[in-house]
């Protein structure tokens, strides 16, 4: 030691000294550096620093950032936030369950699959309609996502069902809303009539890490859902694909969840993060929940790998205390789901999450397709702007 005291340490010589204190500064590693090439190398080595967006990411670059102390990590993760996107703008997304239960996959942690003897009753395909009031309602509310998921393994033998959602995107796109689906497992030639229709984004979860997966869903491979990603990409389609903490999968997995994701050709437009809301009847029923620092850790480490995307504070979202939620925000997420339920789960309503957003100073995001300006996108009443003494 004494010959390193005339030398400026580094923090990776000291940060594995202090690896078991967490919460000491000085233990965040710096970004990843490749070694600089020799001058006889052939082909030099790229660089990175904070907010590059990479497709190269090693699992123990990744890994390492989800291990670094926490407040360090958010803060970092807050940094890289805010070179790519409005750190003060939240989306808010509804979602609505267009087709409930009766979908044979076997996903242990779902209430809709036919598998398990849960509350949820199998429903058919709901009316057009219906669905427009919703998004009417939803828009109305400040939403400018209108997701809408149908418990189905694929489309198969749907024919009709098909046809019938294909109007729906269409309508709801027609309101300048995004809109999004998720009805299992897609053709590459589903996925084009879905973008003709006017698709902006197609959900289809990973779930967790390729490893861990087989632990939760053995009906479709984890290379089927890949499979389905590719061909919503190659439609011209936004990705949006994440995971759920909780199903009993450990840090490592969460780790390779997001390594996952990173090395995709393009990074997802959105990754959701759902935390498992147990629900009776299913095999992870007994589940403990997942701690938030966990989901903070989880956020801040997607927000540094993947900069660009959109990190949606999802499922389970309604169990957070309104600081942790804000947590959460500064860690990187932004958008939210908001409004009566989320497919089969409880949701936040609109008027509670506004209010919300507008004690931290956040505000709502528009939709890339919509023309309106900024400032008319309702986030608070007057009379709940002079209650919070907030105005837009």
């Amino acid at each position: 030691m004494p010959a390193l005291a005339s030398k400026a340490l580094r923090p990776t010589l000291i940060a594995p000294l202090v690896r078991g204190t967490r919460g000491h500064a000085v233990a965040v590693d710096p970004p990843y550096l490749p070694p600089t090439p020799s001058p006889n190398s052939s082909q030099a080595r790229p660089r990175y620093v904070d907010g590059d967006v990479r497709h190269d990411w090693r699992r123990s670059e990744i890994q390492k950032i989800f291990d670094a102390p926490l407040m360090e990590t958010i803060y970092r993760a807050a940094t890289v936030h805010r070179m790519h996107q409005d750190a003060s703008r939240i989306q808010l997304c509804t979602l609505m369950n267009i087709k409930t239960g009766g979908c044979t996959e076997d996903c242990k942690y779902c209430s809709q699959s036919s598998s398990y003897k849960t509350p949820t009753k199998a429903s058919r395909l709901i009316d057009i309609e219906p669905v427009l009031k919703a998004a009417r309602e939803a828009k109305e509310n400040g939403s400018t996502r209108f997701c809408m998921g149908a418990a189905w393994r694929d489309l198969a033998g749907k024919k009709s069902g098909f046809e019938k959602i294909l109007k729906m995107v269409s309508e709801v796109r027609g309101m300048g809303m995004e809109v999004c689906t998720t009805l299992g497992m897609l053709s590459p030639d589903q996925a084009r009539r879905l973008k003709e229709a006017g698709l902006s984004a197609y959900n289809h979860n990973l779930d967790t890490s390729r490893e861990f997966y087989p632990e939760v869903i053995t009906s479709r491979t984890y290379d089927d859902r890949l499979a389905t990603i590719e061909a919503v990409r190659d439609a011209g389609i936004s990705v949006c694909s994440g995971g759920i903490l909780g199903l009993g999968e450990q840090d490592e997995d969460r780790v390779g969840l997001i390594h996952e994701i990173s090395r995709l050709p393009k990074h997802p437009e959105s990754f959701p993060v759902n935390t498992l809301v147990p629900i009776e009847g299913t095999p992870l029923e007994k589940n403990d929940p997942v701690g938030v620092h966990t989901v903070l850790r989880t956020i801040a480490t997607a927000r540094i790998v993947l900069p660009q995307t959109i990190i949606r504070l999802a499922a389970g979202r309604h169990t957070f205390s309104e600081t942790e939620q804000a947590m959460a925000f500064m860690a990187g997420a932004n958008a939210i789901f908001t409004g009566e339920r989320m497919l089969t789960t409880p949701c936040s309503g609109w008027d509670e999450d506004k209010a919300m957003l507008g004690r931290w100073g956040l505000r709502g995001q528009r939709s890339f397709e919509d023309s309106e300006s900024v400032s008319t996108t309702p986030m608070m009443t007057k009379e709940q702007q002079a209650l919070h003494g907030v105005s837009y």
